[in-house]
């Protein structure tokens, strides 16, 4: 065949696939005539006619594209495509924020939500989320009251502080009191205690936000008492004092204790703030953990500022709370960010049942999820494993490999770094499939089981586990 009618039968060949496309597409249903097929009526009853609108036209863009590129042969009925805009709608219809398994082994999983609230804590949420509250309403007195009034008086007791407020996160909390004391003014820190956080959180850059001017002292490994009397100045209204929760410098190293710090400070009247991160509210030796600073202690010593988190050692939601002296507490509630940092009445109803189980828990590592988990016994985790492994291979198949063993727990969220808790886990591999496939198996069974990789295995931590069923992975 001659070049010439070969490239006319390509062109007919064209043509007559495009006059197909304009065929199919024009046969494509319209959104009317797809609600009014029998099969809308079901979708119509369960969903809102809008987001069942919403879900035909994006079945039906779908279809037009298939049918363009030729993927696609034949115009659907009206009755397939609202079968597949049902099946869309019902794939939308889990929550974007999901209940997961946590077998990572991190007991404070910043990733996963941090601290699981007290049962107590649970229905105090439950009951005022459904419900009016006295949120900011004096119901002795009969007209508006404080919101910080929830919590305060419980605080106070716990801490020994004369005041307290709270806002939404530490970082908040550090950035509200600061802006209050030192708006304009230098604030004296150690080099060594500039610390930076999950999320590059930096102390230097919260500060330059609350404009406060930081004036460094010391060395990244020693600072001195001398230092700090040194950088004072008449433009000085803090001296700064940040726990390093979340690392630990060891060898040739000092820095100044709080009281020594209080000291200098209070000698040349300059208030001393303390910024404790993860914040303990009882002496976590006392259940065979390593020593946190507690927020009593720190009170005691005369610091005049503490700021500390609700939802890390505390075992409470997220927040961030600020206790100290009355006099600086009433200056840091009426400046103007205090309303924008403020939290709400869930959060607000979650951290003062919390605090309530500080002081009326007859046994505060029973009441606590947190502690429960940080004081697991070993035999107790091992018990679930065991009872965990012949399940895990039944539920897998042959080829895997399931075992019991021993490893190590992390606290989490900067809190205690380089300390490990001894634990229990299930390790799993597979001679063909490896660690990252079986971590996402895990991750898509309902609900989704969340465990770590190490040395190449896929291990399942037992430490937050009590139920065995619950790491046995259900598929959707």
């Amino acid at each position: 065949m001659r070049v010439r009618e070969l490239y006319r039968w390509e062109k007919r060949g064209t043509i007559a696939a495009m006059a197909n496309r304009a065929e199919l597409l024009r046969a494509i249903p319209s959104v009317d005539r797809v609600l009014s097929c029998d099969a809308a009526s079901v979708a119509l009853g369960r969903f809102h006619r809008a987001y069942v609108t919403e879900s035909i036209r994006a079945v039906l863009d779908d279809v037009r594209q298939h049918v363009t590129a030729q993927t696609r042969l034949a115009a659907p009925s009206p009755e397939e495509v609202m079968h597949l805009a049902l099946a869309r709608m019902d794939a939308q219809q889990p929550l974007p924020i999901r209940a997961v398994v946590n077998a990572t082994g991190v007991v404070l999983h910043t990733n996963l939500g941090r601290a699981l609230l007290a049962p107590e804590a649970v229905n105090a949420v439950a009951r005022v989320a459904a419900s009016a509250a006295n949120l900011e309403y004096d119901l002795a007195r009969g007209e508006r009251g404080d919101r910080d009034d929830l919590i305060a008086d419980d605080l106070c007791v716990l801490t020994g502080a004369e005041a307290a407020t709270v806002v939404n996160n530490n970082a908040a909390a550090v950035l509200l009191a600061l802006n209050t004391l030192a708006e304009g003014r230098e604030v004296v820190v150690s080099r060594g205690e500039l610390i930076e956080i999950g999320g590059s959180f930096r102390i230097p850059d919260v500060m330059a936000k609350s404009a406060a001017q930081l004036r460094e002292v010391g060395t990244t490994n020693r600072t001195h008492a001398d230092d700090y009397a040194a950088a004072i100045t008449p433009q000085t209204a803090l001296l700064l004092k940040v726990h390093t929760s979340n690392y630990r410098i060891v060898g040739f190293t000092s820095d100044v204790p709080l009281g020594a710090l209080v000291a200098i400070g209070h000698a040349r009247g300059v208030s001393v703030m303390e910024d404790l991160g993860s914040g303990a509210l009882v002496d976590l030796s006392a259940y065979g953990l390593p020593k946190e600073p507690v927020v009593a202690e720190r009170i005691r010593m005369g610091a005049d500022v503490v700021t500390f988190s609700g939802d890390k050692l505390l075992g409470g939601p997220q927040a961030g709370i600020i206790v100290g002296r009355r006099e600086l507490i009433t200056r840091i509630k009426r400046n103007p960010l205090k309303r924008a940092l403020r939290c709400d009445k869930l959060t607000l109803a979650a951290l003062a049942a919390t605090l309530r189980l500080y002081r009326t828990a007859p046994d505060l590592r029973t009441a606590l999820p947190t502690l429960r988990w940080l004081t697991r016994p070993l035999a107790e985790m091992g018990a679930v494993g065991e009872a965990a492994v012949p399940a895990l291979r039944a539920a897998l198949g042959e080829g895997f490999v399931v075992e019991l063993v021993d490893a190590e727990s992390e606290i989490g969220s900067g809190a205690l770094p380089i300390e490990n808790l001894p634990t229990r886990a299930i390790s799993i591999t597979h001679p063909t499939v490896g660690a990252d496939d079986i971590a996402r198996l895990f991750r898509s069974a309902d609900p989704p089981i969340i465990g770590r990789i190490h040395t190449g295995c896929f291990l399942l931590d037992l430490r937050g586990i009590f139920n065995p069923e619950d790491i046995v992975p259900v598929q959707r």
